[in-house]
C-alpha cells in the first residue's frame, strides 16, 4: 500500500510540474539559506580548530582584560608587561616558556619606492616553539639580538613579494616605521589565523620594539605561554593567574584584570559565537519554511478538491479512512521532501557561491557541509509535510463516498 500510494504521490506531483515548484518554493529558499549559512559557519570553525590544532594543545594566551569597561568608548587598559611574563617563568613550574607579543597593526614597510602596510609584531627569542611557527630560510632572533637591542627582522613571504625583494632576501635593507632593519629570515608559510595573516608581518626582537615605540606601548601586552604537558594545563592556567594576581596586587574578592585563554577554550568561544549566530540566522529563515509549510497545506487542500471522484472511487472499491489519510499524507511528505532535497542542492551552490565572492575581499576557508545539517534539514522538511499534510488528508479521508461520485 505505501509503495502504491507513493507511486500516486509522484504522479500527481509530475501531472502539475509549476504548481509543485512554486508550492516547494518557500521550502527551497529556506533549506538552502540555512544549509549555506551552515556550509559556510562549519568552514570557519573547521578553519579556527585546525589553526588551533597547528599552534599545539599546550598554548596558552594571556591578555589585559579592562572588565566592564571594555564596552565603553576609552577602556583603561590594565598593564600586563615583559617582567610578568618573566616572573610566570621563573615562579610557575608547569609553564615552559613565553614570547611577548607587541602588536601594531598598519606598520609603514619601505623598500626604494615600494611600500606595504603590515602588521608588525615585537616578540621574543622563544616565539616559535610557543605558537609553533617557525623560520623557513635563514635565522630566527637570538639572545644577543634581544640583549643589543639590534634592528634586525624575520618577515613573512607575502611582505618579501610586496616590497620585491629576492627570492633569498637574507641580507636585504627595509625600512620599519621609519627605521632601518635588515632581514635575517623569512618564517615558513602559513597563512591566516583569525584575524592576522601570518603571512604578511613584521616580526622584530621585542626590546627593539620598546626601544622604537617607547616603554608606555609595551604595558599592556598579549603574553604566550607554553605550557610543559598538555594533560596538566588547567594546574598550568591556575599558577599563571597565582603569579599574576600577586604581582598586580590583587586582593582575595578583586576580578583578574586579565585573561587566561587554553586552546580548548578559544576554541569553545569561537564555536559558541558562530553557533550563535547560526541559531539567529536559523530562526530568520525559518520564517521563509513556515511559509513553504502553509503553502503545501494550501495546495493540498486544492488537490483534495480537484481529486474529489478519485476518493470517492477508491472509497466505493473498498478503500479504508486510514488509506486515504495515507495517500494524501505521503503525497505532502514527497512535496515537501523534493523541496528540501532541491534546497539541500541549492544550499550548498549557495555557500560555495557566497565563499567564493567574499575571497574577492578577504581570504576565506573553505565551506563544510556536515551530513547532521542534511539529515536535519531533510527530517525538518518531512516533519513540515506532515504538519501542514495532516489536516488536508484528514479531510479527504472523512469524505463520504456517495457525496464524493456525485461531485462535478
Amino acid at each position: 500500500m505505501f509503495s502504491e500510494n507513493l507511486r500516486i504521490a509522484l504522479k500527481s506531483i509530475a501531472a502539475n510540474k509549476l504548481r509543485s515548484v512554486l508550492t516547494t518554493l518557500g521550502i527551497m529558499i529556506g533549506v538552502a539559506s540555512v544549509i549555506a549559512v551552515v556550509s559556510l559557519v562549519q568552514g570557519l570553525k573547521q578553519r579556527f580548530a585546525d589553526d588551533l590544532e597547528g599552534v599545539g594543545a599546550t598554548y596558552v594566551l594571556v591578555f589585559p582584560d579592562a572588565g566592564q569597561e571594555r564596552n565603553t568608548m576609552n577602556p583603561k587598559i590594565p598593564a600586563l608587561t615583559y617582567e610578568d611574563g618573566m616572573a610566570v617563568l621563573r615562579q610557575a613550574p608547569e609553564v615552559r616558556s613565553f614570547t611577548p607579543i607587541f602588536y601594531r597593526p598598519g606598520a609603514e614597510s619601505k623598500r626604494r619606492d615600494l611600500r606595504h602596510s603590515t602588521t608588525l609584531l615585537g616578540v621574543g627569542e622563544s616565539y616559535q616553539e610557543v605558537v609553533n611557527h617557525w623560520v623557513d630560510r635563514g635565522r630566527f632572533f637570538t639572545a644577543l639580538d634581544m640583549e643589543a637591542r639590534k634592528q634586525v627582522c624575520v618577515v613573512g613571504i607575502e611582505l618579501v613579494n610586496k616590497l620585491g625583494l629576492d627570492a633569498n632576501p637574507i641580507g636585504s635593507v627595509i625600512q620599519v616605521a621609519g627605521s632601518t632593519f635588515t632581514v635575517v629570515g623569512v618564517m615558513e608559510p602559513r597563512g591566516r589565523m583569525f584575524a592576522d595573516d601570518y603571512d604578511d608581518l613584521i616580526l622584530i626582537p621585542f626590546p627593539t620594539s620598546a626601544m622604537l615605540y617607547g616603554p608606555d606601548a609595551v604595558r599592556s601586552l598579549r603574553l604566550d605561554f607554553q605550557a610543559a604537558d598538555a594533560t596538566r594545563m588547567d594546574l598550568a592556567q591556575d599558577q599563571i593567574r597565582d603569579v599574576l594576581r600577586v604581582r598586580h596586587g590583587l586582593k582575595e574578592n578583586d576580578k583578574d584584570d586579565f585573561r587566561i585563554l587554553l586552546q580548548e577554550e578559544i576554541l569553545k568561544a569561537v564555536s559558541g559565537a558562530l553557533t550563535s549566530t547560526s541559531l539567529i540566522m536559523g530562526a530568520v529563515v525559518g520564517i521563509a519554511l513556515l511559509v513553504g509549510g502553509i503553502g503545501i497545506m494550501n495546495i493540498m487542500l486544492v488537490s483534495v478538491t480537484e481529486r474529489t471522484r478519485e476518493i470517492g472511487i477508491r472509497k466505493s472499491m473498498g478503500a479504508r479512512r486510514r488509506d486515504i489519510l495515507m495517500q494524501f499524507l505521503i503525497e505532502a511528505v514527497v512535496l515537501s521532501g523534493m523541496g528540501g532535497l532541491i534546497g539541500v542542492a541549492g544550499g550548498m551552490l549557495l555557500g560555495f557561491g557566497a565563499r567564493q565572492f567574499i575571497r574577492r575581499f578577504i581570504e576565506f576557508p573553505t565551506t563544510y557541509t556536515p551530513l547532521w545539517a542534511v539529515v536535519l534539514a531533510f527530517g525538518f522538511c518531512a516533519l513540515l509535510g506532515i504538519i501542514f499534510g495532516l489536516y488536508p488528508a484528514a479531510k479527504a479521508s472523512k469524505l463520504d463516498p456517495i457525496e464524493a461520485l456525485r461531485y462535478e
